[in-house]
């Protein structure tokens, strides 16, 4: 099969436009699962020798700001760091599974395991490494249309 890119402006960053022959549309399924696997990779610092590793966008269960750059925690408990402030991270992020909880933390809703309201009309949420984190005020109402 011949693979033809094109580019359009007039749709969104998150929408692929797949053209086939009408004789083709039998694999539709199977060109939309592939492009759905396919993973997002985001290239990080390791720390401890300051080489560039690329890590799977899913693998990441916390992004936190670190003055300049941002620590990057992925599922296995290990940290990297992100050239980028938090705040160009989050613009860059298309991924639907990240949310900005606080001024310091985007998390990914895919790792939450528990949340619950607390004092002073915030929300604690638990994610599967077992960290947790405070949603502040003003981002409680975007945490719950994520969530919905």
């Amino acid at each position: 099969m011949k693979v033809i890119f094109e580019e359009d402006t007039a749709i969104d960053k998150r929408v692929a436009k797949v053209i086939t022959h009408p004789s083709e549309k039998s694999k539709w399924d199977r060109i939309q699962k592939a492009i759905g696997q396919s993973e997002t990779q985001l290239t990080v610092i390791h720390a401890k020798n300051n080489r560039n590793v690329q890590i799977q966008l899913s693998s990441v269960v916390a992004i936190e700001s670190e003055d300049r750059m941002c620590c990057i925690r992925v599922i296995t408990g290990e940290r990297y760091l992100l050239n980028k402030r938090l705040k160009f991270v989050e613009e860059d992020l298309d991924d639907v599974h990240f949310v900005k909880i606080n001024n310091q933390t985007i998390i990914n809703t895919q790792y939450i395991t528990a949340f619950s309201a607390t004092d002073q009309a915030r929300i604690k949420v638990d994610l599967s490494d077992s960290s947790s984190y405070f949603v502040s005020r003003f981002y409680i109402k975007n945490f719950r249309g994520k969530l919905s």
